[in-house]
């Protein structure tokens, strides 16, 4: 089977934590993305932000009489994301999102350096390619 490299989205979506759910959820929307990639004003990853994630906060928000997509990414994202490797076999990969219910994980470079994200979708691609 093939390494994430073969496969990882090298140009992932991403948001800053001082943005608005609103701006993140307008990325979400208008890139056919089920979550983003959270950084800081370097490009250094700092989270993850996924639909559902947006939905809680707007849901919450809303529920609470507040602005639904007021609440800042930073205070809703998921700060202590796993991350994966170019190198790493994609199965492997694939057997820990299953394990930990990700839907996708940010790829890092032997630097520490993010290179992009894998999800589900593209391991699905990989499987089919290697059931051909």
């Amino acid at each position: 089977m093939s390494g994430v490299e073969e496969y990882v989205v090298t140009d992932p979506v991403t948001v800053t934590a001082d943005a608005d759910v609103y701006t993140a959820v307008h990325l979400i929307l208008s890139n056919q993305v089920s979550g983003v990639v959270v950084v800081d004003d370097d490009g250094k990853l700092i989270g993850m932000l996924s639909e559902l994630d947006c939905l809680r906060a707007m849901v919450t928000s809303v529920y609470n009489g507040g602005d639904p997509g007021g609440a800042l990414v930073g205070d809703i994202m998921i700060k202590d994301v796993e991350v994966n490797q170019l190198s790493e076999d994609i199965l492997a990969v694939a057997s820990s999102m299953l394990d930990h219910s990700h839907r996708r994980r940010p790829v890092m470079d032997e630097q520490g350096k993010l290179t992009g994200q894998i999800t589900c979708r593209q391991i699905l691609k990989a499987v089919t390619k290697y059931e051909e």
